[in-house]
């Protein structure tokens, strides 16, 4: 890969990063887009797909992946330079420019640099039960619903992703069991309301102990607290223990961080000069970490952006009902 020089360098290709390249493009700034994933739409187009996603403005319900289509489409405009399935390693600062190297090798020279890299590489907490049954009817993700259509599927996790999928999979699935270690839940009240009404068995106070099977899944033992261990049909098990999250390289850059979060300031900016951050891997008082805050801090970051690689430019560049 040839050596790329643009105006401003994005680092992270979820929801974020690509409003972030659609708003360069209309400052008239040049582009670049990192990301680790070989695809675009981070977390979105890996994890969830399928997924309702309910807090994005103007639209009441929209799936992950039309809201990835739509995003891919608006940031066309801009014209960006995608170096995707690439790391961002080091960072060194020039007199008006930053020089980010990749793993590959590619060197980009930027007026400044924008990190949308959400979590951060992640991975999938493991089930303890499930080493060696991955590929046999255990999954940490679904970003396909067709697979478990008329199957008997156990989640385990209390968190959004496993009563989303709950709630997606019961009109599919032939049945779907809901196992957590506690009686208590980390997902949005609404939609653990939803599953508690639907046909979803869930089970509380319980972990999965062996999976069984050849080749392939055909029952799950759970153990209940106080009680015989249970065994019970099952083609699918989808384990939804949430992530380990690793900013990797970008931790060595010396950027100021709060639980693996970047912290910024009003206008975006970290503590490094030329480079801002926005979306979910930000942190100052009172954050709220929802796509719909991400479009408004890349936005912000930008414009503040803009400034630092030509200082004649505006902060704000009116509206773009007026362009």
């Amino acid at each position: 890969m040839d050596d790329v020089t643009t105006d401003l360098l994005i680092i992270g290709a979820g929801p974020t990063g690509l409003y972030s390249a659609y708003y360069a493009g209309f400052r008239g700034m040049s582009v670049a887009v990192v990301d680790s994933l070989p695809e675009l739409g981070g977390q979105i187009t890996a994890m969830y797909p399928e997924k309702a996603i309910l807090d994005v403005a103007g639209f009441p319900s929209i799936k992950g992946r039309d809201l990835v289509e739509g995003l891919v489409e608006q940031a066309a405009t801009a014209h960006p330079t995608y170096l995707l399935d690439r790391t961002a390693t080091t960072l060194e600062h020039g007199d008006d420019s930053v020089l980010v190297t990749l793993d590959d090798g590619t060197r980009v020279t930027a007026g400044a640099v924008l990190i949308t890299s959400g979590i951060g590489k992640f991975s999938p907490r493991p089930l303890p039960a499930g080493d060696g049954w991955v590929g046999r009817g255990m999954e940490f993700f679904v970003p396909s619903f067709a697979p478990y259509a008329g199957k008997d599927v156990v989640i385990v996790g209390g968190g959004d992703s496993a009563f989303d999928w709950a709630q997606h999979l019961e009109p599919v699935a032939a049945s779907v069991m809901l196992v957590h270690r506690r009686d208590a839940f980390r997902a949005h009240e609404r939609t653990v309301a939803a599953v508690r009404d639907s046909s979803v068995e869930i089970v509380t106070n319980a972990q999965v102990t062996e999976l069984r099977g050849d080749p392939h899944l055909e029952e799950v033992e759970i153990s209940v607290d106080g009680q015989e261990p249970r065994v019970v049909k099952a083609q699918a098990l989808v384990a939804a223990l949430g992530f380990i999250a690793d900013l990797g390289a970008i931790q060595q850059w010396g950027l100021v961080t709060s639980k693996r979060h970047v912290v910024v300031d009003s206008a975006m900016r970290t503590n490094l000069p030329r480079v801002f951050a926005a979306g979910d891997i930000t942190d100052y008082p009172g954050k709220v970490r929802l796509i719909a805050v991400g479009f408004g801090e890349a936005a912000t970051a930008v414009n503040n952006a803009a400034v630092t690689i030509d200082p004649s430019a505006h902060v704000f560049p009116g509206h773009s009902s007026e362009a």
